[in-house]
């Protein structure tokens, strides 16, 4: 059972960075999975009054506050546009349509879960994260830190000209994934990965073997190879676990499967672009 002694709705961010301190001070987001927990809250820093609910959009970004929602981000045209969709893929099956117009992407973020559908996301696009005292830092760095005191303010993704997908294994629709995968290609077959939910948390791996290289470059009978190929790869630098939703041989196999089938659907995308473009 949640019990909260203090609620506080703060009037700047200094405010609520103060308050939380605390150990046993927390910053409210949605509260869909602070509610389901036994804690006692000394006090409950609400920042709903600081308009951090807002996604803006200019030619060079998108800078989306931390309180605003799931479905917020679900439904955002710029956002799904820009990343092929895959922004919305990433969120239609988290729990259902209320729980999305709750929980919020600051949340999810600062929480760093394992199953974290959002993070994986996040990861595989040149993001940024904005705290309050720490400042604007890459989305990989953020992801690979512990847990502080700061507050999360805003999440920043430069737009970048890439193809960007997301795929996920679930054992039914609406519950945690068993593994995610996202990834995003550009123009010159520079290619961004990213696994999570293996049951830890989100990570992005690099091709440091040069097995992409020249990739868009490559026939499609050759990419085939190249894909199963960086998806063996990738299984090798992923370490996977077993839980209730499946077993670690399980996931390292599906590592291997939803990297190749991300990669060919990516580099579809790149081509199907070029061959537009060469009709104009």
């Amino acid at each position: 059972m949640l019990k909260i002694k203090e609620y506080r709705k703060v009037r700047d961010l200094e405010e609520a960075y103060e308050l939380n301190q605390k150990k046993s001070a927390c910053v409210l987001g949605g509260m869909v999975w602070l509610k389901m927990g036994n804690r006692v809250v000394s006090t409950a820093i609400d920042l709903s009054g600081l308009g951090l609910d807002t996604i803006e959009e200019t030619e060079e970004e998108f800078r989306i506050g931390a309180m605003a929602s799931l479905r917020a981000l679900e439904t955002h045209k710029g956002l799904e546009t820009y990343t092929n969709g895959a922004m919305k893929e990433s969120l239609r099956h988290i729990v259902g349509v209320q729980f999305r117009n709750c929980a919020t992407v600051g949340g999810s973020i600062f929480g760093r879960f394992g199953f974290s559908d959002v993070l994986t996301m996040f990861l595989a696009l040149n993001s940024y994260v904005e705290l309050y005292k720490g400042g604007i830092i890459s989305m990989k760095e953020f992801a690979a830190s512990k847990r502080d005191r700061d507050i999360l303010v805003r999440i920043i993704v430069k737009k970048q000209p890439v193809k960007t997908v997301y795929l996920s294994q679930r054992n039914s629709k609406t519950d945690f994934p068993v593994l995610t995968c996202a990834l995003s290609l550009d123009a010159k077959g520079q290619v961004k990965t990213v696994v999570g939910a293996c049951p830890s948390r989100a990570r992005v791996i690099e091709d440091k073997e040069d097995i992409l290289k020249g990739f868009l470059n490559l026939s499609r009978e050759e990419q085939e190879a190249a894909a199963e190929a960086f998806g063996v790869y990738v299984q090798s630098q992923v370490k996977t676990q077993s839980n209730m939703r499946a077993s670690k041989e399980y996931r390292s196999l599906l590592v291997k499967v939803l990297m190749k089938r991300a990669l060919l659907a990516a580099a579809s995308m790149e081509k199907q672009e070029q061959q537009a473009g060469g009709m104009e």
